[in-house]
């Protein structure tokens, strides 16, 4: 595998503060590159041999906006099984329902585009479901939960210009934890 030539944007870049737009169909070959791009990128910060050798953070989601591309599309690439990887392709995505379970991770959310540690917890759905156009401009639905929820919600802000640090209490970063349930 060739790592790809992206360049993904620190937290201080101010277009991740923007509001993505919605994506007109057929998609460009442009956008269907990074989508590939973005594919191999995540898997190769997943696998030992390649982030050690790259010097790669581990990732599992990517909106296009951490590359400077205020568009609705993000990139989820979830391990199943040692090295084996499914891809989600998600473009204009809406919120249909969530449930009232809070959940946050453990051991805290990360980001491509934080280069730095960040204590506190994050509230997310445990469980949502989005309507989405495929690569293809059809119509989807999907249900995710738990850290795959997670990993939607985190996405889907960077779409409306926000980043996890934004939704940690500054004041008490473990506020109402025990409201909550730890995956």
């Amino acid at each position: 595998m060739k790592l790809p030539d992206i360049k993904i944007l620190d937290e201080k870049h101010k277009i991740l503060r923007t509001t993505s737009k919605e994506v007109e169909f057929p998609l460009s070959n442009d956008d269907k590159k990074i989508i590939q791009d973005i594919i191999t990128y995540l898997t190769m910060s997943q696998i030992e041999k390649y982030y050690t050798k790259y010097d790669l953070r581990p990732g599992m989601g990517m909106a296009f906006i951490q590359l400077g591309i205020p568009k609705n599309i993000f990139v989820i690439v979830e391990e199943i099984d040692e090295e084996k990887f499914k891809n989600y392709v998600i473009i204009n995505p809406k919120m249909v329902s969530h449930s009232e379970e809070l959940i946050y991770v453990g051991e805290g959310e990360g980001c491509l585009s934080v280069n730095r540690e960040v204590e506190g917890i994050v509230p997310r759905y445990a469980r949502m479901t989005i309507s989405y156009q495929d690569m293809d401009g059809k119509k989807q639905e999907i249900r995710v939960r738990e850290d795959i929820s997670v990993a939607f919600q985190h996405e889907m802000d960077h779409l409306n210009g926000i980043l996890f640090v934004d939704k940690i209490d500054k004041k008490d970063p473990f506020k109402n934890k025990d409201k909550m349930r730890e995956i």
